[in-house]
Parts: C-alpha cells; sequence; structure tokens
C-alpha cells in the first residue's frame, strides 16, 4: 500500500520514464504537480493523467527558479528524477548535461530549503562508481564517473549532502542500477539496452551487442524502482543508497533471456565498446534494505514479462515465431 496520502508532492521529470511511472503510483491520493520541458520526456505518458485531472503539469525547464519558487511553495516532497538520461548524449552534449544535471539540481534544491519542503529525494545513478573492479557496488566506495553524465550525478548528490549538513534540507539520493520497464522508449537513438533490444526482437530485427556482451549488468524493474522512492521519503534516511535487484546478468544472457520471452530468435551482431561505458556492475543493496526496509519484488524474468508484454501492446502487431 502506498504510505504517502494527502501530501503536495512534486515530480521534476515526471513526464519521463522512472518519473511518470512514480507519478502514477502517487496522483490518487496526493496533490501532484509535474514540471517536465519535454526534452526527454513524452507527454503520452502522463497524458491520461493531465486528462483525468489527476495531476497539474507544467511544461518548462528546471532551471526556471522563480518558477520553482511558486510551484514548491507549501509541497511536502520533491521527486528530482529530471535528467537528460543517457551517457553516450552527454558525451556529445556535456553543456546541455551540465545544465539540467547540475545547475537544475541546484535550482531544485534553493527552491525546496527557501520553500520549507520537508524531503527533496534525488535520482542518482550507479555510474558515478565508474569501472571498478571491485564487486559489488558499496555506498562507501570511492567514486570515479566515466562520463559527464556521471559526473553531473555525483555533483547531484554532493548538492544534496551539502544542503543537508548545511542548511539543514532532508535530502536522499538514490543511485539507480539499470532500470527497465514499461514506457521506456526504444526508438530513441540513445535508448537503454532492454528496450531496444525488446523492439529489435519483436520486429524481428538483429541485435547490436557494444562489445563481446561478457559485460554485466545489475537490472532493476521500474515498479521496485517506484517503492524505493516512496520508502526514501517516508524514512528519516538521508545520504546515498543503492537500488538494484542485487544480481548481475551479462549482456549475451540479457539477448537471449528477451529472445525467448519474446519468442523469436534474431541475429546478433557485435561492435567496439561505447566510450563511457562500464565493464562490470553489480549493487550491494544492504544499506537500503536496513535504513527504510528497500526489498526488490521483481527478478528479471518476471520483469522482462511484464516489459515485453507492454511493448507488444504498444508496438502494434506482428507474426510470433517459435524460439528454436
Amino acid at each position: 500500500m502506498n504510505p504517502l496520502i494527502g501530501k503536495r508532492v512534486i515530480i521534476t521529470g515526471g513526464a519521463g520514464f522512472i518519473g511518470s511511472s512514480i507519478t502514477e503510483e502517487l496522483c490518487n491520493e496526493n496533490e501532484v504537480i509535474v514540471i517536465d520541458d519535454l526534452s526527454t520526456g513524452r507527454i503520452e505518458n502522463i497524458q491520461h493523467l493531465i486528462k483525468s485531472e489527476k495531476i497539474k503539469f507544467i511544461k518548462d525547464t528546471i532551471t526556471n527558479i522563480a518558477l520553482l519558487k511558486r510551484i514548491f511553495k507549501d509541497a511536502d516532497y520533491v521527486f528530482h528524477q529530471a535528467a537528460i538520461p543517457s551517457v553516450p548524449r552527454s558525451i556529445s552534449d556535456p553543456i546541455l548535461s551540465n545544465e539540467a544535471g547540475i545547475t537544475g539540481t541546484l535550482c531544485v534544491l534553493v527552491a525546496a530549503h527557501d520553500c520549507g519542503v520537508k524531503k527533496v529525494i534525488y535520482a542518482s545513478s550507479s555510474s558515478v562508481y565508474g569501472d571498478t573492479p571491485t564487486l559489488p557496488k558499496r555506498e562507501n566506495m570511492a567514486s570515479n564517473p566515466l562520463s559527464p553524465y556521471a559526473l553531473t550525478k555525483l555533483a547531484g548528490e554532493q548538492y544534496c549532502r551539502i544542503f543537508n549538513e548545511i542548511y539543514g534540507l532532508s535530502t536522499i539520493s538514490l543511485r539507480y542500477f539499470n532500470v527497465y520497464g514499461p514506457r521506456q522508449d526504444p526508438g530513441s537513438e540513445y535508448a537503454a539496452v532492454i528496450p531496444g533490444f525488446i523492439a529489435k526482437t519483436i520486429k524481428g530485427e538483429p541485435i547490436t551487442i557494444y562489445g563481446d556482451g561478457e559485460q554485466t549488468r545489475d537490472f532493476t524493474y521500474i515498479k521496485d524502482v517506484v517503492q524505493a522512492n516512496i520508502r526514501a521519503a517516508e524514512s528519516s534516511a538521508t545520504g546515498y543508497y543503492n537500488i538494484a535487484g542485487g544480481k548481475r546478468t551479462s549482456i549475451n544472457e540479457l539477448a537471449d533471456t528477451i529472445c525467448r520471452i519474446v519468442g523469436r530468435k534474431v541475429e546478433i551482431r557485435y561492435a567496439p565498446p561505447r566510450p563511457g561505458d562500464i565493464k562490470h556492475s553489480l549493487a550491494d543493496i544492504t544499506k537500503a534494505k536496513e535504513a527504510f526496509g528497500y526489498e526488490p519484488k521483481y527478478d528479471l524474468w518476471k520483469g522482462l514479462e511484464e516489459t515485453v508484454g507492454s511493448f507488444k501492446s504498444t508496438m502494434g502487431d506482428y507474426n510470433d515465431e517459435l524460439f528454436r
């Protein structure tokens, strides 16, 4: 059961993949205001909530601090999900990534402090760890960001810490590990690996794997991420926390699993590794479990089944081919 009831909630980036999922979970029992400039978010993700007047939507940027101070007034929680969520895009346009990830986060924190917001829940990333060889990743390990995107997330965490320690604003940073699920955009040039693989497999097109495919990731289903945000908000915990499934899967294994769930075999092509990509990732989620009761409910197969089902229903009809 959703423990946040009767609150005034702001969700930055609330039309995006993760933000819209949090929005949908909270809007029935709370006053929810979404701010998103739709540079990466999609209005289709929340259009049904706008039409039914379950949320208020404001199309604007989070660097508009005057606007933030108006809408943050009397807010209880700010779920700060807004970002340019792409390592490759941050490499091609580091200034844009910096503006959204660092300047935008600072504006959110200043407005939240000035308006007396109870708590800011910040969407960070496992990318802050970089390619450190030690597994699993623990929150007390040194950070070594390998891309502008990762650096913006680390800077955002530090701003959250400073605002907590100096200004008394309650903040918590959640380090997401490879989140996937319905509403992820498979069509973008910068699409994450799972929606890209699913869309290609459904259409019977070749899958491209960067590197040898033996690199591993700790995949986290969106519903687990949503519950982590809610639990983090209602708790007194501050600091940094890993949010993950707690298990690692190779990209080759991922591709095979998706083919089996979709029911179609496709060609796999290999390409050179991409700059900024790490080799292995696995989270220790003990700290989040102990601090606010985070417990992932979805293993990879269960999460992928729901995701594939959602993609099939939104991508149109196609001819099934048995996996063999």
